[in-house]
Parts: structure tokens; sequence; C-alpha cells
């Protein structure tokens, strides 16, 4: 039997913050429907994202992908 890789998460979002060496924290911000109210709600959650040589800046719109774990939070790499 073959075993079926799994898709890989793609998020984009903007880089609030280069503070780590070679991390970058992005905010990834989407639109849900609310289940009872039908309002749409802007939501935002912050990634940890693997950025060798600190190459982005805050501010830049970034692509990231999921990976295997690089340490305890971070499980993205910065793809462009």
């Amino acid at each position: 039997m073959e075993k079926q890789q799994k898709e890989k998460k793609k998020l984009i979002g903007v880089v609030v913050s280069t503070k780590m060496k070679d991390t970058v924290v992005v905010l990834v911000s989407s639109y849900s429907k609310h289940p009872k109210y039908g309002k749409y709600v802007k939501k935002h959650k912050k990634y940890k994202a693997h950025d060798k040589g600190n190459v982005s800046s805050v501010g830049e719109k970034v692509t990231i992908e999921e990976t295997t774990p690089i340490s305890k939070d971070k499980k993205f790499i910065i793809v462009r």
C-alpha cells in the first residue's frame, strides 16, 4: 500500500517582528462567518516562521509553508 502525502498548509501574512535570530513572527488574518449570527468576523493568529539569514523585514507580505518542527514553536518556513 502506498502512503498518501498530506498537502502542506500555505498561509499568507504580514511580518510583525524580526527580533529573534533566524525567526520572524507572521500575523495571518482570516474571515469566518459566525455560526449563529451570520456576521463575518476577522480573526488573527501569529505564527513563528524560520527565516534563514533574517532576510524579511517588518511590514513585508510573505507566504509561509508548513514543515516538520524546527523548534518547540516553529513549524513554518518562509517561501516568499
